[in-house]
């Protein structure tokens, strides 16, 4: 059988890097792409907003097979995000195409906002990949419609996956929970304050769900290797869910914090002049970032912790279609926490 290769968009995030171990794991030939290369990787360094330097970088690409589709733009403004981030996308598929990629299946990666969340809107759960579209614009409704046109006419197919909150270890992406978490909590013992959540009591009570990167990688090679999952969207998470009140004592425990009553805050504004701080730690503890603002994307956090509904997926169908690893979503934060603290990007503290 012919060694599958993959091109993974995106592969200096959570769910690449975590997507491109997987798959080199697995024995593919494995190629990343991004504004950056990706360490032990063939990486092609490209802006993918750029459509002529995109087609020029993927000539070293045109033995694809698979896409891995993980780059993101995000923009305040939603029509721009959206137009900017299917322009990206349609960059990187005439890309392969004007060099006659072999390609057989795209995987793309598509959060909850899909069904709305970042609209302020009550979503009804659990979520199903068959409730209906909201009013655009939408990046990840942008996507699809361009991956849909050009699938239609080409020999490829596609797999929509929905991951939630990801928890993965990967240094300076901004939407990292577990950095968001740790970081917060160190500095919360340099303060010589307990661990209050950040967030609203309402959010601190509803139910919520996690995604862990190795499932989601191991989901990536399940859907690019299933022809049955072909032309179908899936949502993927834990399998579980949890209220932030038991995970604060949690992540407490775990890092032999005390733990007290929620304080709301607008970590944006409010972590604003722990920078010092943070650059005392890293020294003290010889850190790998000691710039806080490269290392924490405190607006990440401040919608995880004021979400306030119920953020549940329905993710039998899934396991219907034969991926039916769970994960316990507790496990997976403590164990991220953890491979940060030995990849130095948070103190380890003995208690």
């Amino acid at each position: 059988m012919t060694q599958p290769v993959a091109l993974v968009a995106g592969a200096n995030g959570i769910i690449g890097n975590a997507t491109a171990q997987e798959l080199r794991r697995q024995g593919w030939k494995v190629r990343t792409l991004g504004r950056q290369t990706v360490a032990d990787f063939d990486s092609l360094t490209v802006d993918l907003t750029d459509a002529a330097s995109t087609r020029e970088a993927l000539a070293r690409a045109r033995d694809t097979t698979h896409l891995f589709y993980a780059s993101l733009s995000p923009d305040p403004d939603l029509a721009i995000e959206a137009n900017r981030n299917a322009g990206m996308l349609r960059h990187l598929l005439d890309g392969l195409g004007a060099v006659n990629a072999p390609l057989q299946r795209v995987v793309i990666y598509q959060g909850f906002k899909i069904y709305g969340i970042h609209l302020g809107a009550v979503v009804r759960t659990p979520a199903r990949e068959n409730d209906p579209p909201h009013m655009p614009p939408n990046l990840y409704m942008a996507q699809e419609e361009v991956l849909r046109a050009y699938a239609g006419r080409a020999s490829w197919d596609y797999v929509a996956l929905r991951p939630d909150v990801v928890v993965g270890d990967v240094i300076g992406n901004p939407m990292n929970i577990a950095l968001v978490v740790g970081v917060f909590a160190e500095i919360s013992r340099a303060l010589g304050i307990p661990l209050r959540f950040p967030g609203t009591e309402r959010a601190y009570r509803q139910l919520v769900q996690f995604t862990d990167a190795g499932l989601l990688a191991r989901a990536s090679h399940w859907a690019a290797i299933t022809p049955q999952a072909g032309g179908e969207a899936f949502n993927v998470t834990n399998g579980d869910v949890f209220r932030w009140e038991r995970m604060w004592e949690d992540v407490g425990s775990h890092l032999g914090l005390a733990v007290a009553s929620p304080v709301p805050l607008t970590l944006t504004r409010h972590m604003a002049d722990k920078g010092p701080l943070w650059r005392d730690l890293a020294e003290r503890h010889g850190l790998v970032e000691p710039d806080i603002a490269r290392l924490v994307g405190w607006g990440f956090g401040d919608f995880i912790f004021h979400t306030e509904t119920d953020v549940i997926s329905d993710v039998n169908k899934i396991y219907r279609f034969g991926f039916s690893e769970r994960m316990d979503s507790t496990a997976s934060l403590m164990g991220a926490l953890a491979r940060l603290q030995e990849r130095k990007a948070l103190p380890t503290v003995i208690f």
